[in-house]
């Protein structure tokens, strides 16, 4: 075991189903692994596609007891669990740094991050209003009201265990639906905290189940095929998300798909470049650029590409790498040791095509999955790294001419989840932020996430919105009444 105790000593580490914790039918555990050491930190129940049945069943048979509870008692549940993951923030963050690697400030903020999507759909709740008019013919009132989608399967990923999961519990929960969340097998601790915190400031049996598995393929399509299901709401991977989008057609599911990134971080020669590169480094290694709005493509105008390449190695070498959990450290662990060799052969790929490297370049030796900090300069406009997501601490600079050229750059990729834009000319910032292809854009700011902005993309990014009150909306249908009350 890691020489870290868990930070919340009594956490349940079975299934969570129609609120009693259980082992996994066939008995089997998955290890927890914290990224920094190696080593096993916990074990909990990895469920079979039997146990995702009965989750489905037990929110099944919850949802019509839960759709009918007054919004305001369900705004109250979601408040008391933001209070309580608040009262919790420490251990919630250790936690967090401990299964996923993520520094003990970044984990921290997560938190607090996190809490506040319940604070938000708490008050969203009463607002799931409809409306009443006049048919244009005159015959009737439209009468139209909105209604929970019904039950929902929650998938969601290991780089943001908290905040990924508040993100989509908190809405479904405040539109009256209820949910199965089936968390990343590399961080399910985090979401079992969340359930526990949940169950105590009282949330009815079976509104929600959680089930850790490492067989997620099996387990998500049985739960999809369940005829009780009628949402999904998946964050991960374009790759995965075509997959399940596939699966979900066979049913006709209602789908929220929050998928992968490829961000341009746009500095213009106009831009303050102290203002850029600090938030540079707030867009590229939040997560240790484990996140899919990270900057992954710094596009540079000519005049200033030097500078700012060399003012942005400056601050990256001197970030302090090491352990999450270990407050001191700035940059934690790659979740896996498969994820750090595949950013290293990115990297070593960049290089061989005519980039340089300014600061950092490989993964460290020793235990844990470390890369250090890079940024790469000169780095051709073909180059492959500009066209995948890095998802690590690795900064590419390349340099464009013109607006135009830009914004070229830019939108050559299938993706458009975020994008970032610095400029000293508001107004050709803002133009440019309409002209790029991405659902969300940081006009000089590095950090835009928002519990009350609607987050997600456009082209292969996703579909649907998640926080604002968008994100309620992902979870109503709207049924159409037609009245003649004068007849």
């Amino acid at each position: 075991m890691s020489t870290h105790a868990l930070p919340l000593p009594d956490l349940p580490t079975g299934l969570y189903i129609g609120g009693q914790w259980r082992d996994a039918s066939d008995g089997a555990r998955i290890e927890v692994l914290d990224p920094a050491t190696d080593e096993v930190i916990a074990d909990v129940a990895s469920g079979s596609p039997d146990d995702g049945l009965a989750a489905v069943d037990a929110a099944s048979a919850a949802a019509s007891s839960w759709a009918a509870t007054p919004p305001r008692e369900r705004g109250e549940i979601l408040r008391r669990s933001y209070e309580l993951m608040m009262e919790h923030r420490d251990e919630l963050a250790q936690l967090i740094a401990l299964e996923g690697g993520k520094s003990r400030r970044d984990a921290e903020g997560e938190v607090t991050y996190a809490a506040e999507f319940y604070r938000w759909f708490a008050e969203e709740a009463v607002r799931g209003t409809g409306h009443v008019q006049h048919a244009p013919g005159g015959d009737k009132r439209i009468l139209t009201v909105l209604q929970p989608v019904g039950v929902s399967i929650l998938v969601t990923p290991w780089n943001f265990p908290a905040a990924m999961a508040t993100r989509k519990i908190g809405p479904a929960l405040a539109a009256g639906c209820t949910v199965v969340l089936k968390p990343a097998s590399d961080t399910p601790l985090t979401a079992l905290a969340i359930a526990h915190l949940m169950e105590r400031a009282g949330t009815p049996s079976g509104v929600v189940n959680v089930v850790t598995s490492r067989r997620s393929g099996p387990i998500v399509s049985a739960m999809l095929e369940h005829p009780a299901t009628r949402k999904l709401s998946f964050t991960g991977s374009t790759e995965v998300g075509r997959i399940l989008l596939k699966q979900a057609a066979e049913n006709v599911l209602n789908c929220s798909m929050e998928l992968g990134g490829n961000a341009p971080f746009i500095v213009f020669a106009d831009a303050d470049l102290e203002a850029a590169v600090e938030g540079a480094m707030i867009a590229k290694m939040r997560n240790a650029g484990e996140s899919c709005i990270a900057a992954n493509r710094f596009l540079v105008e000519e005049a200033v590409a030097e500078e700012f390449s060399s003012r942005l190695a400056e601050r990256m070498a001197a970030l302090k790498v090491g352990p999450g959990a270990d407050p001191g450290n700035e940059v934690g662990p790659m979740i896996n040791a498969t994820a750090c060799a595949d950013i290293a052969a990115m990297v070593d790929a960049s290089v061989l095509a005519g980039a340089t490297v300014l600061v950092g370049g490989g993964a460290r030796e020793g235990a844990g999955s470390f890369f250090e900090p890079t940024v790469l300069g000169s780095v051709p406009a073909d180059d492959p790294i500009l066209s995948q997501e890095i998802f690590g601490p690795v900064a590419p600079v390349v340099t464009f001419a013109s607006e135009d050229e830009a914004v070229a750059i830019a939108n050559d990729t299938p993706y458009g989840l975020a994008a970032y834009v610095y400029s000293g000319d508001l107004a050709r910032a803002l133009r440019v932020a309409e002209r790029v292809d991405a659902g969300m854009v940081g006009v000089n700011r590095g950090f835009i996430s928002d519990p009350a902005a609607p987050f997600g993309g456009v082209k292969q990014s996703g579909l649907g919105r998640e926080g604002g009150h968008e994100g309620l909306l992902e979870f109503l249908e709207a049924k159409y009444i037609a009245v003649d009350w004068e007849s």
